[in-house]
């Protein structure tokens, strides 16, 4: 997979100082979006229980779905969480007009709306992957009448 951004994001410009990834969000956007889907654990465990991830919102209702067999190991459940969120954010983005993906200054990827509005996706899916709460497809429900 060519990612070109992944390059310029790895170049030093100077011994101290790498590009951040928020420039390499506005310098190469369809290939952060190819990364930020790629949510390996997320797809791994959804496989497991059958769910195929084919970014639609039918998806988030299937993972909603899911045992949260994760819950009872503490090494995975940060991981799945974080996955959680770059799903809902990868199905938000390419499927509600106007929806982007950005990066706050901390390196935080969200998803920006038409609007304005920010979603810290990420923040849904720890919540989601800790407490079941709120579910994905709730989530995108919400974000999507907006």
């Amino acid at each position: 997979m060519n990612m070109s951004f992944l390059d310029k994001w790895r170049k030093r410009q100077h011994a101290h100082r790498s590009v951040p990834l928020a420039e390499s969000v506005r310098a190469d956007p369809e290939s952060v979006v190819e990364l930020l889907s790629e949510c390996e654990l997320l797809r791994a465990q959804a496989a497991t229980a059958g769910v195929e991830l084919d970014d639609s919102v039918r998806s988030l209702e299937a993972l909603d779905q899911l045992q949260p067999v994760w819950r009872d190991d503490p090494e995975v459940l940060p991981w799945l969480g974080n996955d959680a969120g770059l799903y809902l954010g990868t199905v938000l983005v390419r499927t509600v007009r106007g929806a982007v993906w950005h990066v706050w200054p901390d390196g935080q990827p969200v998803v920006r709306l038409e609007s304005g509005r920010e979603i810290d996706v990420v923040a849904a899916g720890h919540g989601w992957a800790d407490t079941g709460a709120p579910e994905l497809s709730q989530v995108y429900a919400e974000v999507s009448e907006t």
